[in-house]
Parts: structure tokens; C-alpha cells; sequence
């Protein structure tokens, strides 16, 4: 086995992806306080070409040096927008025609191995605070709730690690067909 070289990678350009089709998939940050959570976010919402993302109440926003040293530039390519509150922007979204969903554990919520996203739909995930989770209040606002199954004792992940579980989930279901194997140059 030879490791690959990042150029036999043909990652595209930043100005081919902004072309690229996206998974039809929003991220929303309720209220994340670390700036590497936000930057790795930023990162894997690059790695699956999430459409875009959304920065809630006192989730910092690019430019900023401790994002971009996590993101490593991904801030550049991925779309984001910036809410006062995590309200405002589920009700934008649902405006939109998103189907919104929290990433908490919450009674009633579908774990994520049996969560099959549909082909069509566009969702939006809430992730919460690092502290918190999601907070109550949007919780209400969602079409329902994901949770990760864990049998460890903390009951509980990084939030950008749960992003990374999430979002390769939903990104084996939705993915653009030019990112599939097989799939439409």
C-alpha cells in the first residue's frame, strides 16, 4: 500500500466547487462557543458539500484565525449565513421548504441508523452547545430530532464530532451524483 499524494487526490478548485452540485443538507449552530467546533464543521461541511451553513446567536463567524486554523480554509468554500437567534433561521428555513431536525437526544427522537434520508428533500441538522445541546426552544421548532446510538458512559460527543457521524450518514443516502461512484461528470 502506497499512501496517495494530495495532487493524485484531484481535489477540485475552490472556484469548481462552488460549482459543484451540493447535498441538499443545512447545518445549523445553535449557540456553539468554541471556534475549533466551528471550524471543523466548516471542514466537514466541505468534505460532503453541505449546501450551506448557518451561524446561531453567539457561534462566531469567518473571518477569524482560530476558525481558519481548524478549517483550513474550508470558511472559503462552504456558504454560511449568520442568525440572531436559532429561531429566526429554522423559520427562514422551513420558509424555504427545509425539514428541520435536531441532533439531540429528546424523547420520541429516531435514532440515526434508522433515519433514511430522502432523495428530493432538503433538511436542516441543529447542533447544540457544547454545554446544552440544543436548546429547548428550537428543539420545539423542529419536524423532530436524530440521535446518535453510543453505549459509553458520558451519553454524550464532541458536537463536531457528532457533525462528522451525521453528516456522513446523511452524505451516503444524498450525495450529488457527480460525487458518486459511477455518478455524472
Amino acid at each position: 500500500m502506497r499512501k496517495i499524494t494530495n495532487e493524485e487526490l484531484g481535489r477540485p478548485s475552490a472556484e469548481e466547487y462552488a460549482r459543484l452540485d451540493k447535498m441538499p443538507v443545512a447545518v445549523v449552530l445553535d449557540n456553539v462557543r468554541s471556534l475549533q467546533n466551528v471550524g471543523a464543521f466548516f471542514r466537514t461541511g466541505d468534505a460532503f458539500a453541505v449546501e450551506r451553513i448557518a451561524l446561531c446567536g453567539i457561534t462566531a463567524m469567518p473571518p477569524n484565525r482560530d476558525i481558519h486554523k481548524t478549517a483550513l480554509g474550508a470558511e472559503l468554500t462552504v456558504a454560511w449565513s449568520h442568525y440572531d437567534s436559532t429561531a429566526e433561521c429554522i423559520a427562514s428555513l422551513r420558509a424555504e421548504g427545509w425539514r428541520v431536525y435536531a441532533v439531540e437526544q429528546v424523547k420520541g427522537a429516531v435514532m440515526l441508523e434508522a433515519f433514511v434520508p430522502v432523495r428530493g428533500e432538503k433538511y436542516a441538522l441543529v447542533f447544540g452547545n457544547e454545554a446544552l445541546g440544543v436548546d429547548q426552544r428550537a428543539v420545539d421548532l423542529c419536524d423532530g430530532a436524530i440521535e446518535i446510538p453510543q453505549a459509553g458512559t458520558k451519553h454524550s460527543l464532541n458536537v463536531a464530532v457528532s457533525g462528522g457521524v451525521v453528516l456522513w450518514n446523511f452524505f451516503r443516502y444524498l450525495r450529488p451524483a457527480r460525487q458518486r461512484p459511477g455518478g455524472i461528470e
